[in-house]
Parts: structure tokens; sequence; C-alpha cells
């Protein structure tokens, strides 16, 4: 099994990308590399050893990746956090600011019982505004944010401090203490 310091070396840098001055994580190069997902997966699942959760959300488009094999492997619900107009019932949406401008995410309504522990569940924390929307978004359906779990961390964005501010514990692989 891959170490996290070896899945962190097969995560490449992009620069200036979607904006100019923005060093974007790409963890496609992580993916490509044969048992890397899997590795990354058991990586995480043991970093939530501590959460009690029964239902993982996972947000638009990378978390996705790691939150589905997550949820299939505990055999428990994925529910997907998605961009607008990408989910065909009725949704709630909630608009969060990222480190270069605003988006909005949605998840279907009534998606889980009331009460469910969920785990959020994305490839990288940067300001914690997509995450935040997440747990907005579940607490509104009645829902209970157990944690939030990420492949990286770029810390010297904030993210995590927002969440633990807002009484979210998280647990991150990887962590990037500056650009």
């Amino acid at each position: 099994m891959l170490s996290v310091e070896e899945l962190s070396d097969r995560i490449r840098n992009i620069p200036d990308f979607p904006v100019e001055g923005v060093i974007f994580k790409d963890i496609t190069t992580l993916l490509t590399h044969p048992g890397a997902l899997n590795d990354t997966v058991k990586h995480l699942e043991k970093a939530c050893e501590g959460i009690e959760y029964d239902a993982i959300a996972a947000i638009e488009s990378r978390g996705f990746i790691f939150g589905s094999v997550m949820a299939a492997k505990k055999d428990i619900p994925l529910v997907l956090i998605r961009k607008p107009g990408k989910l065909p019932g009725e949704t709630f949406s909630e608009e969060y600011s990222l480190e270069y401008g605003t988006n909005v995410v949605e998840m279907h309504k009534n998606s889980l019982p009331a009460g469910s522990r969920v785990l959020i569940v994305d490839d990288l924390i940067a300001t914690g505004g997509s995450a935040m929307a997440a747990a907005l978004l579940l607490r509104r359906d009645s829902c209970t944010v157990a944690g939030a779990a990420f492949v990286v961390d770029l810390k010297f964005l904030g993210g995590g401090v927002r969440l633990l501010e807002n009484g979210i514990s998280y647990v991150k692989l990887i962590e990037v203490d500056t650009e």
C-alpha cells in the first residue's frame, strides 16, 4: 500500500488554473497510478475511524470519486452535492464563496431519513466554502453533520479552521501549508 507521502507525491500542481494566481492541485495524476485510489480510500477510512456516520455526502465532482467508493465499501447511502441544474428532483440550494469567486451547490430534498449522521467527503478543502455549503444543505434536510474528510487540506486558505469554528470536525490526508 502506498503511504500518504507517496500519494502526495502523485498530485501535481497546475499554475494559474482556473484563474491566474491559483495553483491547482490536480488529483488526476494520483488516480492514474495503479492502486492509488484504493490506497487513498483506505487511508481516508482509517482517518475516519473515530467518526460515527451512517451516510456520505460527496461534493461534485472529485468528491464523488472518493465518497462513492467509501459509501460502497461501507454499504451506506451516498448523497450527491451537485452544481445547479444537475439534479432532477426538488432541491435545496446554497451559494458559497471560493478563493476565486462564488458558486452554488444543490442536493435533493429528503435524500436521507431525518437525523442521519452524514460524513462530507471531497478531494480538497481550500476556503471551506463548498464544505460549509454542503453542511448547510444537510442540516436543512434534517441531517446531522458527523464530520468531513478530505484528501488534501490547503491549510493556508483557512477552510479547516472555518469548519472547526462552525462545529464540524474534519480529517485530511495531505496538508499543504503554503502555495
